[in-house]
Order: structure tokens, then sequence, then C-alpha cells
């Protein structure tokens, strides 16, 4: 079983929705399991600063898949969810990252892991730092990087137990 870090995110629409969506899509998939996530946060947007604020959070996921068989699936989910790719860094309906593989470094021209702005960026950091804050990174720890970075566009949003408790979609 490979082990694996996802990065969720929604702009447009019904973010907490769309984030219990993908969450509930990624669940449903045959290969994959989903022990848990982080706490949810509202975060300043990347990039063009003219589009409102996401919602993002982190998961584990537990699958035998490789890393470009779990990429496809995640990209699935994005269109499932209406996902448009406009702009580099734009708004979007729903983004499913894969940040990082404790076991399983990958590069080739599709995919990257560890993703390679993830230890510059708080809205992967804080939240993969509540899962995995020992996990190495950059020459140092998940936590260690997540205590450095910028967290001034960072708020707490619902904790994984105030997300996971409600409902998930059906689909």
């Amino acid at each position: 079983m490979n082990l694996y870090y996802v990065g969720l995110g929604s702009n447009l629409g019904d973010r907490l929705h769309l984030l219990r969506s993908a969450l509930a899509l990624l669940s449903a998939e045959p290969e994959i399991t989903v022990p848990r996530g982080s706490a949810v946060y509202e975060t300043d947007p990347v990039g063009p600063v003219d589009q409102p604020d996401f919602l993002n959070l982190v998961v584990e996921v537990a699958t035998p898949l490789a890393p470009p068989e779990l990429l496809v699936r995640c990209l699935a989910i994005e269109i499932r969810l209406r996902r448009v790719r406009q702009e580099r860094w734009g708004p979007r309906t729903i983004d499913l990252d894969l940040l990082l593989s404790p076991r399983q470094p990958w590069s080739d021209p599709s995919l990257q892991l560890p993703h390679p702005r993830l230890h510059l960026r708080a809205f992967m950091l804080v939240p993969l730092a509540e899962l995995a804050p020992d996990l190495p990174l950059e020459g140092s720890t998940v936590q260690a990087l997540a205590r450095r970075v910028d967290r001034s566009g960072l708020r707490p949003f619902a904790t994984w137990t105030q997300f996971a408790q409600a409902p998930l979609p059906s689909l």
C-alpha cells in the first residue's frame, strides 16, 4: 500500500460542498481509502489576487496505485466537479494536488513528488504538518518548514471533525 498526501482546494461556488464532494469521490474509488485529513483553512489566493479566497485542506490517501495512476483519478474528479483550466493559479471549482509520498518520490513531465512548491506554501504545509509533522522535506521536516513559512494569508475555517461530520454528498 502506498501512502500519499493530497491537497484539496476550492474558491468558486459552494467551496465547502465542493471539497466534501471531492472527498466523497476520492473515497468512493475502489482502490483508495482516505483514513484522515487536516483542518480546513481559508486562504488568500496565490497568483492573481482578483479572485475569491480558497478553502484548503490536506488528506492522507492509502492506495496500491502508482503516482501517475492516482494523478489520473484526481484529474477525473476535477473534471467531474467541473474544473476548467483557463489560467495558471486562477480561480477553480476544485483542485486536487498530489503533494507528497513518503516512500515514493516521483518525477516525470506531468508529476513531481514532493510537489515542487510545497515547502513555500502555508496552505499546503500547515495542514500537512497536522498529519505528518516529522516527514523529511527539503533538508528539514514538514513541521519545521510549516513553522517558518509566512502564514499571513491563512485562517482556520473548520476542524477535520467538523468538516468530516457533515454528511458527504451522495454522488
